[in-house]
């Protein structure tokens, strides 16, 4: 099974033909298709390790759908002194269908 890593978002993900990944907001339209180009490594029968990046590799996704995670919480408390600080979260998502993997 041919597999890749891809640079997104700050972020590098292992990503498959057909697997479904979470990555950082993309300013992309749900339904259209987006080509990962920070290709890092490619592997399966022979693997290919980018210097910096694979030359000519790219892999082809399709945007499913935008959306929110889970809210996070974070409470600061100060005991005694009459502080605290309750903020919460909700980091922006896009999920991508990966389509080909183009070595």
């Amino acid at each position: 099974m041919t597999y890749a890593i891809v640079k997104t978002g700050g972020k590098q993900v292992k990503v498959e033909v057909g697997q479904a990944i979470y990555v950082e907001k993309l300013d992309v339209e749900a339904g259209s298709e987006v080509t990962f180009n920070e290709v890092v490594l490619v592997g399966g029968e022979k693997t290919t390790v980018g210097t910096p990046f694979v030359s000519g590799a790219t892999v082809v996704g399709e945007v499913e759908k935008h959306g929110k995670q889970k809210k996070v919480v974070t409470f600061k408390y100060k005991p005694k002194k009459h502080s605290h600080r309750k903020q919460g979260h909700r980091q922006p998502y896009t999920k991508v269908v990966i389509k080909a993997i183009n070595a």
